[in-house]
């Protein structure tokens, strides 16, 4: 299954928000009165609901996220925490919890496009797996700060956390630590995630 490139208003509608797929909102009723409505949901659908929210968030295709999955299952620790911690610590993601893109398909972008140095060398792969002490810089190109100066403006001033930390000025970002679990950037719960793949297989 490839990625989803479709209209992103239709997936906020049936899922929620999803800051990593659009930083755009549902402007009250008028933007949710097609929303289907339906009786008492069953425990494959809540399930199913929980996992495409964490693949459309992250911009993941099926075949990603299971290969996640699986990754997170022989790892030390409860599958669904270790699951979060993998994808919050991509290349891409980070980005967009700095600040230094408005949302993941923008810092997909960044990286695609040759703009991110890691370290003083340019990655141009969006799955790159950041570790602490990682330096993530804009690389030092007039296009390239342009870019992320305009997506640091935009961005809402939030506390970042605390796993990263952001020098605007120098289009800088550390990643201090592997992140906590419960800073992740989407309400989820991660355990209907474990229980639905665990239920295919």
């Amino acid at each position: 299954m490839s990625r989803y490139r479709g209209p992103r208003f239709k997936i906020i509608r049936r899922l929620g928000a999803l800051p990593g797929l659009t930083s755009k909102r549902p402007r009250a009723e008028s933007d949710l009165r097609n929303k289907p409505r339906s009786g008492k949901k069953s425990q494959y659908r809540i399930r199913l609901e929980e996992k495409q929210k964490l693949r459309f968030h992250y911009g993941l295709t099926e075949r990603q996220l299971l290969k996640y999955v699986h990754i997170a299952g022989k790892a030390k620790g409860p599958t669904g925490q270790v699951l979060l911690q993998l994808l919050e610590m991509r290349l891409d993601n980070i980005l967009f919890r700095l600040g230094m893109a408005s949302t993941i398909p923008q810092a997909r972008q960044l990286v695609n496009h040759r703009h991110i140095l890691v370290n003083g060398r340019i990655v141009d792969i969006p799955s790159y797996r950041c570790k602490p002490q990682d330096i993530i810089t804009a690389r030092d190109k007039q296009k390239s700060r342009a870019l992320i100066q305009n997506y640091l403006e935009l961005s809402p001033h939030e506390e970042l956390p605390k796993h990263l930390t952001l020098h605007p000025f120098q289009y800088k970002g550390l990643v201090n630590q592997i992140i906590d679990s419960k800073l992740v950037g989407l309400k989820i719960n991660e355990l209907l995630i474990v229980e639905y793949y665990s239920r295919q297989t």
